[in-house]
């Protein structure tokens, strides 16, 4: 096998990986084997006492790791740490056990007692509630700003501001952070601070097949691998992608508090998630764009918001930083829309989908091969408890699966003429 994948494009080398590393063997194995090893065998004393030192140290990929326990760090993890730290264009990648996980460990490696959050009015659920309800026991303090204001967020910032933390797209409502405006507002507020201040995005929706955050000046990017990544809804995971300078803080985080990403699910997405991103991403997002229309047309359909349709109020900034490794649009695969509550009552609609659909299912997570329907603020979003930006919101979030568009079409047109209010 040839030992250079320089020159290669990035959807080619996410096929192959490396072609050449010391973290497995490739001469032999066309598909990278599945360790199921806790612990390592090690030569010497000296040997095991080398690793302990330098475990958490970033290293080249050109360097081979002294193993010692799955816990500190594995083959068959590494190797998926190093695709998604490719596919980012990140100095290093981990991963952990699910994606709130990875939202724990980027933050708590980087935050003491004191500290301070700058976040976006409206995250995931369950991120939401880490700020509320566990960060004030840490002496955390969040404050929450409009991101999609550049000049709030740098308004917001105080001496003790340590992270920017925020989502783009925006879970549920799809709404776009200038990736630029903030690393540009970072760094003019990390001029003459002894701590500085690290942006922190949660990339789960765009993936890096459709966004790269790095290139724009971001710190820290990290996913649920239960997602796009993942792709087949088999999986659960998290990964954090960082710089050479965070890395041995994050390392060290993951091996005290634990959380690690198993080897099985490693594998699992190493092998069939990875290497399909582009495909499934590309059919979900042609899929996506025809339900999205059909959906703006409909008499019934207040609102649709989706990236790669002209009427997206970012459409611009969408086609600026959502692209793929290509340099193609890529707007994702997610939609959000609102019906008109005249006309007809949103949790019958998502009711009577659950009951009597056949290819969109009443599920929540996202990313998956199947198409996927939730109504945020009763399910994934409840944490908000009608407050906030969630206050009196019944949006429905879609996420497009690897179904014909015109049967998930039809699906949606079936339930929408049979809950109707009849006039």
């Amino acid at each position: 096998m040839a030992n250079n994948a320089a020159g290669y494009k990035k959807t080619t080398r996410i096929v192959h990986g490396a072609a050449k590393t010391p973290r497995w063997d490739y001469a032999h194995h066309v598909v990278p084997p599945l360790t199921a090893s806790t612990t390592f065998r090690l030569e010497s004393v000296k040997r095991a006492a080398r690793g302990f030192n330098e475990f958490g140290a970033f290293r080249k990929e050109s360097e081979a790791p002294i193993y010692i326990y799955d816990r500190l760090e594995e083959p068959t993890r590494g190797l998926l740490e190093s695709q998604i730290a490719s596919m980012e264009g990140a100095d290093a990648c981990l991963t952990f056990a699910s994606g709130m996980a990875a939202v724990s460990a980027a933050l708590g490696c980087l935050l003491q007692s004191g500290d301070e959050v700058v976040a976006h009015t409206l995250l995931y659920g369950c991120t939401h509630s880490l700020f509320t309800n566990w960060y004030p026991k840490l002496g955390i303090k969040v404050r929450r700003v409009d991101f999609t204001d550049a000049k709030a967020v740098a308004k917001a910032v105080n001496s003790r501001t340590r992270a920017l933390y925020f989502e783009s797209p925006v879970n549920p409502t799809l709404d776009l952070v200038d990736l630029r405006a903030v690393s540009d507002a970072a760094a003019k507020a990390n001029k003459g601070r002894k701590r500085r201040i690290f942006t922190v995005i949660d990339n789960t929706f765009a993936t890096p097949f459709g966004q790269r955050p790095i290139e724009h000046g971001i710190d820290v990017t990290l996913h649920s691998l239960t997602k796009n990544i993942g792709g087949f809804g088999t999986e659960v995971g998290g990964a954090v992608c960082c710089s050479k300078e965070v890395f041995p803080l994050l390392a060290s985080y993951r091996k005290d508090f634990g959380g690690i990403l198993s080897p099985k699910a490693a594998w699992a997405i190493l092998v069939y998630g990875v290497p399909t991103i582009p495909l499934r991403i590309k059919r979900q997002q042609y899929s996506a764009l025809h339900v999205a229309r059909y959906l703006q047309n409909h008499p019934l359909v207040a609102t649709v918001r989706y990236p790669g349709l002209d009427s997206f109020p970012q459409h611009g900034l969408a086609l600026r930083q959502m692209r793929d490794f290509d340099g193609g649009f890529a707007p994702g695969n997610m939609i959000y829309f609102k019906l008109d509550e005249r006309k007809i009552d949103a949790v019958k609609f998502v009711d009577h989908v659950a009951q009597n659909a056949y290819c969109v299912t009443l599920a929540v997570s996202l990313g998956h091969t199947k198409t996927l329907i939730e109504l945020p603020s009763g399910m994934t979003h409840s944490a908000y408890a009608g407050h906030g930006p969630m206050k009196e919101n019944r949006g429905i979030r879609l996420s497009i699966g690897l179904e014909s568009p015109v049967d998930i079409i039809k699906d949606l047109e079936a339930s929408l003429r049979a809950v109707a209010r009849r006039r």
